[in-house]
């Protein structure tokens, strides 16, 4: 028996990215995602400067994705939306437009936790690719988290371990800016280290509880490292900018691998997947990848589409909300600091 049409529109907009994305029973129809380039001269995101950029943009992104997806606002059944957590701004103006949108429509909203979306991505249908288990361990490494959850079902999900300072991608960029790359610099240092000796330089793991971790004293770390190499020698990044890349992103890695073997020892599960900017990381889905044959884990990594801010992402997490009954209404409201 064919399934019965039932189209979702998810909107993200937690940070930088304006983001729409239409869903139909599973399958994603359409996935608009409209980046913000003014931060790159202020070498990170501007709170301000974002919000008035959603403002913009969220009109012909949300237009756009109903265009690709070749369906009219009033075919859809719901809208889901990032409610948080992210940027206080950013999420306001996803927040209202949306509730606005369904209010107009007369139809249900959905509100959405932006990092059990970057989980739960791994269940739009994806040819080739099968779900995650329950339950199974996630991974989510961002700009702004690094955590490791424990997956029970889709909405039962509980924080195993997490940074206590800093993000991955935090620890990512600000290297990238003392080593004088241009952000975003994550995906730079990814990409000089593909060239580059990852055990030319020694930089130190920190040493917290089993499942937490800590970046900001790595960051230090190589921020006393350049000044002294430099002090010595002028040219020295330019000279080993990729060893410097390698040596670095090899000592992330492997740090994240050490917690993710933690993670599996204890809680006997070792079914992985990983979520959010950083899983882009060809160092890390090598590590996850190398894993599934060296201790026999079941990974799941997510098509690069899925990995940054999404609406995809949204939408998914709305379709499954809405076949569960669990909506919102107009009285809620975006809550930058939500947990799971």
């Amino acid at each position: 028996m064919e399934k019965k049409n039932c189209y979702i529109l998810g909107i993200e907009s937690s940070c930088d990215d304006t983001a729409a994305a239409v869903i139909n029973n599973g399958v994603i129809l359409s996935n608009i995602v409209a980046t913000q380039k003014i931060h790159e001269e202020y070498g990170g995101v501007v709170p301000e400067l974002a919000s008035r950029a959603h403002q913009q943009n969220i009109v012909p992104v949300v237009t756009q994705a109903l265009k690709r997806a070749n369906i009219n606002k009033n075919e859809l059944k719901a809208i889901a939306f990032t409610r948080g957590p992210g940027l206080m701004g950013s999420l306001l103006v996803g927040t209202s437009f949306s509730k606005s949108l369904a209010f107009g429509l007369d139809i249900p909203l959905l509100d959405v936790n932006h990092m059990q979306a970057h989980i739960l991505a791994h269940f739009i249908n994806t040819e080739g690719k099968k779900p995650p288990s329950f339950p199974f361990i996630a991974l989510t490494i961002s700009g702004g988290h690094t955590q490791i959850v424990k997956v029970s079902h889709y909405f039962e999900m509980e924080i195993l371990g997490e940074t206590i300072d800093d993000a991955v991608g935090e620890a990512f960029d600000k290297s990238a800016k003392i080593l004088g790359l241009t952000y975003p610099g994550g995906p730079l240092i990814d990409k000089h280290a593909q060239n580059g000796d990852p055990k030319k330089f020694k930089f130190p793991k920190p040493k917290v509880a089993p499942l937490d971790f800590s970046f900001s004293g790595l960051k230090t770390s190589v921020l006393y490292f350049i000044e002294r190499n430099v002090a010595e020698n002028p040219n020295f990044i330019k000279e080993n900018m990729d060893d410097i890349c390698a040596s670095l992103q090899y000592t992330i890695v492997s740090y994240i691998m050490d917690k993710l073997k933690n993670a599996v020892k204890i809680t006997g599960i070792n079914e992985i997947a990983i979520g959010g900017g950083v899983s882009a990381n060809s160092g890390i889905r090598k590590a996850l990848e190398e894993a599934e044959t060296t201790y026999g884990w079941k990974v799941h990594i997510p098509k690069f589409e899925y990995c940054t801010d999404n609406a995809a992402m949204i939408a998914i997490v709305g379709e499954l909300k809405f076949k569960n009954g669990i909506f919102a209404n107009q009285s809620v409201s975006a809550n930058a600091r939500m947990r799971y």
